[in-house]
């Protein structure tokens, strides 16, 4: 279970962001610290829900856990 573990991405990577019914496209540069909210869940263990920039996007699991490295409290 990733919730509640930070992140810095040590690559850009991709994520989806919802407004009502409009879905966007972020690219979450490099360097930045992203946090699981939530997931990933027994019914979709490919996606979780992040907080980066006060903003709520869905990040694939396996690109947080490829692409980042978690931010621990000696490492913040």
């Amino acid at each position: 279970m990733l919730t509640g573990k930070k992140f810095r991405l040590k690559q850009e990577t991709i994520a989806i962001e919802t407004l009502g019914e409009v879905r966007t496209v972020v690219m979450v540069p490099s360097s930045e610290v992203v946090t699981v909210l939530h997931g990933p869940t027994p019914d979709d263990k490919r996606m979780v829900d992040v907080r980066w920039n006060n903003r709520t996007l869905v990040m694939f699991a396996e690109d947080i856990q490829r692409r980042g490295e978690e931010v621990t409290e000696q490492t913040a």
